[in-house]
This record gives C-alpha cells, structure tokens and sequence, in this order.
C-alpha cells in the first residue's frame, strides 16, 4: 500500500471517528434531564382554570428551553406505580386524588424518592366540604399545613420575603420580590412549629392590609404566613400561588392577572422545578 493510500484511509478513519463523536454527543444532549408530569382537574373555579390554561404553555415552553420533558394528565387514574416510573417530578396543578390506590401510589412514590410540586388549591381541604378532611398523610404529615383556614380576597400582588436564601430554590432570588396578583391562604396548622417543615417564603409585612374586602375578614392587616415550604423528609416543594384574578363582577369571565410572567417568582418555581428534577433525597 502506498503511502497516499495509507494517507487517505487514516483520513477517512479519522472523519468516521469524528462523525460517531458528533452522533454520540447529539445525543447525549438530546436526552432530557428529567420528566416531569402534571396532573389536573380543571372543572372548577375559572381562576384556577385560568392558572391551568397557562401553566400547561409555560412549563413545556420552560422545558423546551432546559431541556427536561412536560406531560400532562387529566386522567388521575394514571397515578400508578407503573405510570410513575417514567417520571423523576409529579405536578398537581389545581386538585388532589381522591381514589384511595392513588392515594397510595402517590404516598410510595414519594417515600421511594419522587419529586413533587403542588400549587394553591392542590392543598386545599375543609372538612363538611368538596374536599373533605380525609387524607391524613398528605395534609398534615406531607404538606404539613392541615385544614384551610381563610383567605384574602380579592386576589392582589404581595411582597414576598425569602426565608432561606440558601435553598437551590431561592438562591437567584432577591431578599425580598413583588409576586403575581394572588389569592392567599391561611392554614389550621402552624408551619413554624413542624420541624420538619422548611418555609422559604412568607407575605412580607409591607403588604399590610392585603387584599380588598369587600368582608372585613377577607382582608388581612397582621400575622405570619408561609406561602412556600419544603418538607425536609420529602422531595417535595408547595407554592400557594395558582389563582388569578377574574372578572367574575361583569360576568365576562376575563383574566384580570397572571400567575407566570413575573421574572422572579418564574424564576422560584423553575429552580424550584430544576432542583426536584436532578437532585437526590437522602
């Protein structure tokens, strides 16, 4: 063999070599970092559907961008052991289980080490209710928080302060940062008295008087309350936001605010969402 032939098949080796390193690292890129599903209802209350609407555009926008993967199910039959498997990240959107085999899927997927993000009234119960006081592990063992107590009304913007700023969650986040229009919840339980309860974020006192009436006990002008916590015990992370403000008065059923779009509090839920999807629970 001469030494240009020699020359050209070391060549041509060498581009094959390049090629294959180009494939293999397409698609190790291509792979996602981690599948998250959401789980909804989406049948009551036209803020929350409103929320729905929007965050089944943003995550998968958001996924897309940090290339993780987003699906969606209003088929809450799909929480099963089975189902879960492909998913590091479970999302409940706007309701709960109410299907005693989910239930317990759920419970095991989260003692096995699953992530978990639940919005505003996916923590909802009131006992003689909808949603009655009949799931103890999640309500005051997982979430902590216990029955509802009240809230504001209407859904209005509040300074929230970050309680730990040294949480994967928060650690992009200023001290201190204006959130979304929102109708805010009190709890049976207080959160500051669990151990095993991290709060990361409070309604800064600043916000007083929050909310607007038209009751006077929808109107708060005092207190602590935790917006946004962690159970230590669990890879899990809760965000009372999820309730726009609706124009419910003129019967138009318009939005009047958004959840997603404020750089900072998008910010919070996507690291939030990050640290669920790549990190390990002890």
């Amino acid at each position: 063999m001469t030494f240009a032939i020699k020359l050209k098949a070391i060549l041509f080796g060498f581009i094959c070599l390049c090629f294959i390193q180009q494939v293999s690292a397409q698609k190790k890129a291509a792979k996602p970092l981690f599948k998250v599903i959401g789980f909804y209802t989406g049948k009551e209350d036209q803020a929350h559907i409103s929320f729905l609407h929007e965050a089944t555009k943003w995550f998968p926008a958001m996924a897309k961008k940090y290339n993780f993967t987003f699906d969606s199910t209003a088929n809450w039959g799909n929480l099963n052991d089975e189902f879960l498997k492909k998913y590091q990240v479970v999302i409940f959107l706007d309701t709960r289980p109410e299907d005693s085999l989910q239930r317990a899927a759920f419970e095991r997927y989260m003692k096995a080490g699953g992530g978990w993000m639940g919005f505003h009234f996916s923590a909802f119960v009131l006992e003689k209710s909808a949603i009655p006081a009949n799931w103890d592990w999640y309500h005051n063992v997982f979430l902590g928080s216990g029955q509802y107590g009240s809230n504001t009304w209407r859904p209005t913007s509040a300074t929230l302060k970050v309680e730990n700023r040294a949480h994967p969650a928060t650690k992009n986040l200023p001290a201190t940062f204006k959130s979304q229009p929102n109708e805010w919840y009190r709890w049976e339980n207080d959160l500051t008295k669990n151990p095993s309860i991290e709060i990361l974020a409070s309604i800064d006192p600043v916000s007083f008087p929050l909310g607007t009436g038209p009751k006077p006990h929808e109107i708060w002008h005092s207190g602590y309350y935790p917006v946004v916590w962690t159970n230590r015990n669990y890879k899990m992370i809760y965000f009372n936001m999820g309730h726009n403000d609706i124009d419910y008065e003129n019967h138009t059923n318009k939005d009047l605010s958004h959840t997603f779009g404020n750089p900072a509090e998008d910010k919070f839920i996507l690291d939030a969402l990050m640290w669920l999807g790549t990190s390990k629970h002890n």
